[in-house]
C-alpha cells in the first residue's frame, strides 16, 4: 500500500499514513497560520488542499526538502479568478500539471513549497514550543524526523495540507 501524508496545521501535526492506517506522527511548524488562502509567494501562509511530492532534494538549507506541486490546477485557477496569477502563470501551471512535473518557480502566488527539516539550527528549533510557525510557508520538522520520511516517501506521494 502506498503511503500518504495528512499536515494538519490547526494542530501542527504530519502524519505518515500506509492505506487508512496511520503510522506516525511527527510535530511540525509553518508559515503563518492566520489565512486559509495564500495569495503571493510573500505571504509565509502555508497552502490548504490536495498534493503531491513533485521533487526530492538534500541540496537545501533546511536539511531535505520534499518538494510539493503547489500551486495546484485548483490553486491555479483560483489564482486567476482572483487576479492572483496572471493568464501565463495560469497556463505554465496548467501544462505543469498537466505532465506531472514541479511548478515553475516564478508565479505570483510562489511555488517552493514542501516538507523539510530545520537545518543547522535543528538542536535550537526542535525544542520549541510548536506554535512558533517560521517557515515560508512550508512545512518544517526536525532533520531526524525528515531523514525518516525521505526513506519511505517517493515523487508523487499523496500530501493533503488541512487547518
Amino acid at each position: 500500500v502506498d503511503a500518504k501524508l495528512l499536515v494538519d496545521r490547526k494542530n501542527f501535526r504530519l502524519e505518515l499514513y500506509s492505506g487508512k492506517v496511520l503510522v506516525k506522527t511527527y510535530k511540525a511548524v509553518f508559515g503563518k497560520n492566520n489565512s486559509l488562502v495564500k495569495t503571493s509567494r510573500d505571504d509565509k501562509v502555508t497552502p490548504i488542499g490536495e498534493y503531491k511530492i513533485c521533487r526530492m532534494d538534500t541540496t537545501v538549507k533546511y536539511h531535505k526538502f520534499l518538494r510539493l506541486n503547489y500551486p495546484n490546477h485548483v490553486d491555479a485557477a483560483e489564482g486567476l479568478t482572483r487576479g492572483y496569477l496572471t493568464k501565463d502563470e495560469f497556463d505554465a501551471v496548467m501544462l505543469t500539471h498537466k505532465l506531472n512535473e514541479c511548478t515553475p518557480m516564478e508565479t505570483h502566488l510562489g511555488s517552493e513549497i514542501g516538507i523539510h527539516g530545520i537545518g543547522t539550527y535543528d538542536i535550537i528549533f526542535r525544542n520549541l514550543p510548536f506554535s512558533f510557525n517560521w517557515t515560508n510557508g512550508s512545512i518544517a520538522v526536525s532533520n531526524q524526523n525528515i531523514d525518516e520520511l525521505y526513506k519511505v516517501l517517493k515523487v508523487g506521494t499523496p500530501v493533503s495540507i488541512t487547518y
